[in-house]
């Protein structure tokens, strides 16, 4: 097969979340564990760290993973969905899995693919970890996909096991409750294995130091110890900078991010209590740690992240789509300044629309939109729930036809933003 050719056999033989939403979702560990072990393993033969949570693992994954390569480490990295390319799903120092990497693997393991049926992203996993054994990484980055206990990368046992924070997302798979989601993301805390939490959140801190203590797993809050007082942005917009304080007393001075977006600092301190626990068995400077903060997308190749596509207007794309991440995001909106703002938006069929479009600013112009899959909520729908909420816009039937108009009607001096769904960002850039 070719590599065309691979992956419409992937994308159409195996049932993929990003594009059927939870029928794809396979509620135990059984198919993962069966490849892994048809692959002799492979998850045994390499160190791991794990993210879960909400909002803000993809950011937390790759910044690590940045600050280990700083640190002369050999550095796999596991994180979904992809934007532009499959390959980006697994990295080796910021370098994608090669085309005939993804082909080999997928003909070797074609006939265990037929015998047990597993799901796309059960696929990718088994992928992933095959391939950072063949190449001895010293250290796996390892992001879940949904959830934690029941997450197909749950297999592993990491040297460290992170949970960003908790929000609402998934709630028809994960829970109805902050409690309950994150008893589904604590599942990820192994026996003896230390685990940092990036967000306290009074609803869910003690589901997290339950299960810790169960597990005999030392407990860090990360915002307990660290915390960034102060960002600024740099006038080009390529940069940010954080002043970070341990326990009250100056830590990292000068500490230059080159991912944009307000919410980062709560990410960055999730990253350096990580770092604080890694040091103990492994040697990571303040030099590789400063370098490997300020070099997080050359590094790792990571992208959708406040990323700015265009100037005269400003244009900015973000991933965030839950309640959670949107609020973020429209915080930092409101600190942008422009006269008029406009809101190319869109949305999956399984998100609860009424909770996301209350969130969202009605002094916008919206250009309401879906993405290319199966799983998009149609623009005309999309449209009529936003009336209900006071929000004006139209409707077009491809992302790029609702930049195009945004782009035609936008001033100089206006802002355009582009959300809604991590798949509508993912066609804008």
């Amino acid at each position: 097969m070719t590599y065309a050719e691979t992956l419409e056999y992937l994308y159409e033989h195996l049932p993929m979340y990003q594009r059927v939403g939870p029928i794809a979702y396979k509620k135990d560990l059984t198919n993962t564990r069966a490849l892994c072990e048809y692959l002799g393993n492979p998850h045994r033969k390499f160190r791991s760290i794990h993210i879960a949570g909400t909002n803000g693992k993809g950011s937390v994954s790759h910044t690590i993973a940045s600050i280990l390569q700083e640190a002369g480490f050999k550095v796999g990295l596991y994180t979904s969905p992809h934007l532009k390319d499959f390959r980006e799903r697994i990295r080796i120092n910021g370098k994608m899995i090669s085309e005939d990497s993804v082909i080999n693997f997928t003909e070797r393991i074609r006939p265990e693919i037929e015998r047990i049926q597993p799901s796309f992203f059960e696929i990718t996993v088994a992928m992933a970890f095959r391939y950072f054994a063949e190449n001895q990484v010293d250290f796996a980055v390892i992001e879940t996909g949904l959830g934690g206990r029941l997450d197909s990368t749950n297999i592993i046992t990491p040297l460290l096991s992170i949970i960003t924070n908790i929000g609402f997302d998934h709630q028809n798979l994960l829970g109805d409750t902050l409690p309950e989601i994150a008893r589904e993301k604590a599942g990820i805390i192994k026996n003896n294995v230390p685990v940092v939490i990036g967000e306290s959140n009074e609803q869910t801190i003690s589901v997290f130091t339950q299960k810790a203590n169960e597990e005999n797993a030392p407990i860090y809050l990360a915002d307990y110890a660290y915390s960034a007082d102060y960002s600024f942005v740099s006038e080009d917009y390529s940069q940010q900078l954080f002043n970070i304080y341990r326990g009250g007393t100056m830590r990292y001075a000068g500490l230059v991010c080159d991912l944009l977006g307000l919410y980062q600092k709560k990410n960055i301190i999730t990253v350096l209590q990580a770092v604080e626990i890694l040091r103990v068995g492994f040697d990571i400077s303040d030099t590789a740690l400063y370098a490997g903060v300020a070099n997080v997308k050359r590094n790792t190749g990571l992208e959708g992240r406040w990323q700015i596509l265009g100037k005269n207007p400003l244009i900015v794309a973000d991933t965030g789509h839950n309640e959670h991440g949107l609020h973020e995001v429209i915080k930092q909106i409101q600190t942008v300044p422009h006269k008029k703002l406009h809101f190319v938006f869109g949305m999956v069929n399984d998100k609860n629309a009424d909770h996301i479009l209350r969130l969202l600013p009605r002094n916008a112009k919206y250009y309401f939109t879906k993405a290319n899959m199966p799983r998009a909520l149609g623009e005309n729908l999309l449209t009529a729930k936003a009336e209900d909420h006071k929000l004006e816009g139209d409707p077009y039937p491809s992302v790029k036809e609702a930049i195009e108009a945004a782009k035609r009607n936008a001033k100089p001096d206006d802002f355009i933003f582009i959300g809604g769904s991590t798949f509508i960002v993912a066609e804008a850039i």
